[in-house]
């Protein structure tokens, strides 16, 4: 049936005509939908508890998410030279074949949330820029599987049974285009060592890390977003925000700070920082802005402090000379 449903995607004079979509029932649990643009087509499939095979040589997306798929294997994805998306979302894959993507030679984006895996697949294609594996099974993160995979742009590790220890030093550092890494919602307790320099976004929100310190930071010179909201932090050491020079950015709300991170001030560019739900119980006037009203510092856009047993009136008036719209500062009662 499925083969039969393929010739009749090819022929393409009836799509054309028509000018739209083909919509195609397969059988009573199976709907697919080819879409056909720039000589590529698009394929969605339901109802599966395997790839189907005879798959459109020029497909380029591939939507098998939604089915019951438990393993990919060697040979499923043959000939499918043209695919740029794979996505396997909400499945219940719990094995890969080593050579199962071997195939897709022009693979810029693979999709494996929502499933049962332990261990990232090994032999990704070359051309992958975009992972996305959050929500799995998995616990451990092998350097050798990001190995050459020099195209990576984004990786989503997020919501995973991961420990510090299940991720290998230097896992993603040679990942040379590596901008976004969100590992959010795992047991993890520091920050993974030897992160690439390339990083401009780094989540790791909702984890067990108790501590900031200058080495966790180093070389990410270029990170712009640090998102480290909802742990259990209770010091960010001294020079250890020197190593992140270009930062905007940085969330640090629902940890056990009892001071304000040192180093603020010095940063030219950081305008946002989220330190409510916190244990700080004092501000000093010059924890957010150098000394002096004339400076070079990018004005603080957002400033969060409510929710921590700080006495609002008792902070000078100075403190946020570089803020220069009032509302950007939050403040409030403590509870």
């Amino acid at each position: 049936m499925f083969k039969k449903l393929v010739r009749y995607f090819y022929n393409r004079k009836y799509i054309f005509k028509k000018g739209k979509a083909v919509h195609l029932p397969l059988k009573k649990t199976l709907y697919s939908h080819f879409q056909l643009q720039h000589g590529l087509c698009s394929l969605y499939v339901h109802g599966l508890d395997k790839v189907p095979k005879d798959l459109p040589p020029d497909t380029a997306l591939l939507d098998l998410q939604n089915n019951k798929i438990t393993e990919i294997k060697d040979g499923d994805f043959k000939n499918l030279k043209n695919l740029h998306t794979l996505i396997l979302i909400n499945n219940k894959i719990s094995k890969i074949s080593p050579g199962a993507f071997a195939p897709l030679v022009k693979l810029e984006r693979l999709y494996l949330s929502k499933n049962q895996l332990k261990e990232l697949p090994e032999k990704m294609p070359k051309t992958l820029q975009e992972l996305r594996v959050h929500e799995n099974e998995i616990t451990k993160v092998r350097k050798s599987v990001f190995n050459g995979l020099n195209q990576m742009i984004v990786v989503e590790l997020g919501t995973n049974p991961l420990k510090s220890s299940g991720i290998e030093n230097g896992a993603f550092q040679g990942m040379k285009k590596l901008s976004y890494i969100r590992i959010a919602d795992t047991n993890i307790t520091t920050i993974p060592q030897g992160l690439p320099p390339s990083l401009t976004e780094l989540h790791l929100d909702g984890n067990k890390i108790t501590k900031v310190d200058a080495a966790s930071l180093k070389g990410l010179n270029n990170l712009a977003k640090l998102g480290l909201s909802f742990n259990s932090i209770s010091a960010v050491d001294n020079g250890s925000l020197a190593n992140t020079p270009h930062l905007r950015e940085l969330h640090l709300n629902n940890n056990k700070l009892i001071k304000v991170p040192g180093g603020l001030a010095d940063h030219k560019y950081i305008q946002v920082v989220y330190l409510h739900n916190n244990n700080i119980s004092a501000i000093g006037s010059n924890d957010f802005c150098p000394p002096g009203y004339n400076t070079k510092k990018a004005s603080y856009s957002g400033v969060s402090l409510f929710s921590n047993p700080v006495q609002y009136w008792e902070i000078q008036p100075s403190t946020f000379r570089c803020v220069y719209v009032r509302a950007a500062v939050q403040l409030g009662n403590y509870k």
